[in-house]
């Protein structure tokens, strides 16, 4: 006889097997593919987008970097709204706007149509990508089925992170731009079909029915939105300049207030006290390491393969190849080695490797791309574990009716951080590179100086993500 599930979502029992639920893992498969594969295949089409809607290199950005922080400043919000609603009416309402807003892209015909299509992208982003990891969680009542629940959803994600360049170039050549944004639909259709007829509506006893804090959701999207705003603006207007500062400025007030409300509200958006409990607060610290390490260490590696080795565009893109097979193929070992080690000592040892990686790189880099290879595939190994784990030991810390908003939680920890990764790194560079760093031919001054920014921008980060692993270590053995 198979006891009934204690997640609060269905009523049947639970899935004994990923096959027993294949219906809903592809739905939400197909949700976790749209995050990934919406920004790397759109990437490619950016100057032929610029060419054909006169766009200028401000605009363009604002075409990726639009959804991006609309996406990361809403997660928590519309985290709170499905575990108060419902995670898959969340879902399913998300995934229709999805649909509808890539539409809208064949009917653009100027860049401020298309940054209005790409928020409202960003909008369903938030509302469906937090929700389909806490629907793969509350889906099984055995962690071990949730930890291959989820790398089988990531693993499909990181697929179409990286065909996506590869895969928008072959279409650019044979088709219009649109048609990139347009295949979103698709995708759309699938996850709504698998999503709908594969997960049973929310049991109203595995959703929580406190008053929603608006004011709370307002100031966590303030302070998520400057904190994701001020990293592009120390990259693009420098240190010097008073812009990111006034970011930042606005970011740490906004924060105050946010842990303030928090603290003193009845209903609060997020409970800080269960963001203090140690699977919590030891996983956001592991996702947070992993998600600075993996945006600084991409960002470096890219400008010094190009910029100070002189290897073009597609030899450069075939540098990051150790990276991305891991990230692919590594889904394979994700399950063995947690059930070896277990999910508490699988998140640290994961994240560990990502420092180690760091660590690797800032201090041999300079000696020659077989040093730069090694340095990707530990942060990538590190990272394809972490992933996962530090994610369902998050859920695993949070009681049942607060899922999806700790989903969205652990999201917006890797959004930040990835930001404050490029403006470390960005920031280095800016204050030890004299001159266009962008420029076809250096100095060999030039060239040492950028060397010499490499090493302290990956020792920095090492030593950042290396105090963020070392307390999400302690936090865990109170587990």
């Amino acid at each position: 006889m198979l006891s009934e599930p204690t997640t609060g979502i269905v009523t049947d029992p639970a899935p004994r097997s990923l096959r027993e639920a294949w219906v809903a893992l592809a739905g939400l498969s197909a949700v976790f593919l749209f995050e990934m594969l919406d920004n790397s295949i759109l990437n490619v089409a950016l100057p032929t987008i610029g060419r054909e809607l006169h766009a200028s290199t401000t605009v363009l950005q604002w075409v990726t970097g639009a959804y991006a922080v609309v996406f990361g400043g809403l997660m928590l919000a519309f985290g709170a709204l499905a575990d108060r609603f419902g995670r898959r009416r969340i879902m399913l309402i998300g995934l229709v706007l999805l649909g509808v807003a890539s539409l809208a892209t064949a009917f653009v015909t100027t860049a401020e149509q298309l940054i209005a299509v790409r928020v409202a992208m960003g909008v369903a982003a938030a509302m469906t990508t937090p929700g389909s990891m806490a629907l793969a969680f509350r889906l099984f009542a055995d962690d071990g089925l949730r930890v291959r629940a989820t790398t089988l959803i990531s693993t499909v994600g990181l697929v179409g992170l990286a065909i996506g360049p590869t895969a928008g170039g072959f279409v650019l050549a044979i088709a219009p731009w649109q048609v990139l944004l347009l295949v979103n639909v698709p995708v759309a259709a699938l996850a709504i079909i698998g999503v709908r007829f594969g997960i049973a509506a929310d049991d109203p006893a595995g959703l929580h029915r406190d008053p929603v804090d608006v004011l709370g959701a307002v100031l966590g999207t303030a302070t998520v939105v400057f904190a994701l705003v001020a990293p592009t603006l120390f990259v693009n207007e420098g240190a010097s300049a008073w812009a990111p500062w006034t970011a930042t400025a606005a970011a740490v007030v906004a924060a105050v207030l946010f842990v303030v409300r928090e603290r003193s509200v009845r209903y609060p958006l997020l409970d800080l006290k269960l963001v203090a409990h140690p699977l919590v607060s030891s996983g956001l610290a592991f996702k947070a390491a992993a998600g600075l390490a993996t945006a600084g260490l991409g960002y470096l590696v890219t400008l010094q393969l190009q910029l100070d080795w002189g290897w073009p565009p597609a030899l450069a893109a075939a540098g990051m190849l150790p990276q991305v097979v891991v990230l692919v193929a590594g889904g394979a070992f994700v399950s063995p080695f947690v059930r070896r080690v277990g999910l508490e000592h699988a998140a640290w040892i994961s994240a560990a490797a990502v420092v180690a990686g760091l660590a690797v790189y800032g201090l041999f880099s300079r000696f020659g791309y077989p040093w730069v290879a090694i340095a990707l595939v530990l942060v990538a190994a590190g990272m394809r574990v972490v992933g996962v784990v530090a994610g369902v030991n998050v859920l695993r810390g949070l009681p049942e009716n607060r899922t999806t908003i700790g989903a969205a939680l652990t999201d917006t920890a890797t959004e930040v951080t990835s930001g404050a990764g490029i403006a470390t790194t960005g920031t280095i560079l800016a204050a030890l590179f004299t001159g266009d760093i962008a420029t076809t031919h250096w100095t060999v001054r030039q060239t040492a100086e950028f060397r010499e920014a490499v090493t302290v921008a990956g020792l920095t980060l090492t030593i950042v993500a290396a105090a963020l692993v070392a307390w999400g270590f302690v936090r865990s053995r109170r587990v």
